[in-house]
């Protein structure tokens, strides 16, 4: 059982690397790295690779570990047992299963997405911890034990908001995307927009890499930023000459809301701009 990328998914070979050794090693694979970098594309793109069904679990600021492994609705059951209903007898009606609970379970090898677990509490890993190791857990309200049928290929991703403690990261393989470079870039379009003119990649990709380095940026354009704006260019039909061109009065280039995300970039964009064509540049 080996990654091999997808059609779907340029994948480098560091990130190939990374994830068979995930799975060789039988530990969760962190995958860090600039949002809009393809991290949680990837579990989907493991399971496709593999013919496994994917388990997302989206991690919230709310989210707790607990509902990972199974809810006990008490309410309902009190509820029930004041309206006399028979299923009060059985448990078992009021546990919800959660998203570990569902790998766990699956007859299939699974593979297993925790999407963005530093949004989550500080404490949240820590409480994975037993779980993902020994992949078991105990239901205490009906005593019985739950064990992985077959061991999930766990895929967790980070944004890097929160620190991830040590004996967490001990347990899993990490890995960081860097951001593409041009060439592996104009990969990924081809693989979005097949047979898209390459005069106009080429020339939206400079435009693209020159913001993303412009000094002072508050938010860098990701990939999936990219893609957007590649998508209001063609259907407006732009050409190379268009981008290139060096009006005065046209400080940012067209259709810009697709790349800049605030107010705050674009006076800081349109500032740069001006200067540069004020210095004859």
């Amino acid at each position: 059982m080996r990654f091999h990328g997808t059609e779907s998914y340029v994948a480098t070979e560091d990130l190939k690397v990374a994830v068979n050794a995930a799975i060789v090693l039988e530990r969760p694979l962190l995958v860090k790295g600039e949002p809009g970098t393809g991290k949680t594309v990837l579990a989907e793109e493991i399971a496709k690779a593999l013919h496994a069904p994917l388990i997302t679990w989206h991690i919230k600021s709310t989210t707790k570990a607990q509902q990972g492994l199974y809810e006990y609705d008490a309410v309902s059951r009190l509820r029930d047992s004041q309206l006399g209903d028979p299923r009060v007898s059985d448990i078992g009606h009021y546990i919800k299963r959660g998203k570990l609970w569902e790998a766990f379970a699956s007859e299939t090898r699974p593979v297993l997405l925790i999407d963005e677990i530093d949004k989550a509490d500080i404490e949240f890993p820590n409480d994975l911890l037993l779980e993902l190791d020994r992949m078991e857990f105990h239901v205490y309200e009906t005593g019985e034990t739950v064990r992985a049928r077959q061991r999930p290929i766990v895929v967790i991703t980070s944004n890097n908001e929160k620190e991830l403690p040590d004996a967490f990261l001990r347990r899993c393989f990490f890995h960081y995307i860097k951001f593409p470079d041009a060439e592996t870039m104009a990969r990924i379009v081809e693989v979005h927009f097949p047979g898209i003119k390459r005069r106009l990649v080429e020339e939206a990709l400079r435009i693209f890499f020159e913001i993303r380095e412009a000094p002072g940026l508050k938010k860098k354009p990701s990939t999936s930023e990219l893609l957007d704006w590649l998508k209001l260019l063609l259907a407006e039909d732009f050409t190379p000459e268009q981008l290139r061109e060096r009006d005065p009065r046209r400080l940012i280039p067209p259709l810009h809301g697709a790349l800049l995300k605030n107010e705050q970039d674009v006076h800081l964009f349109e500032k740069l701009a001006f200067m540069a064509r004020r210095d004859g540049r």
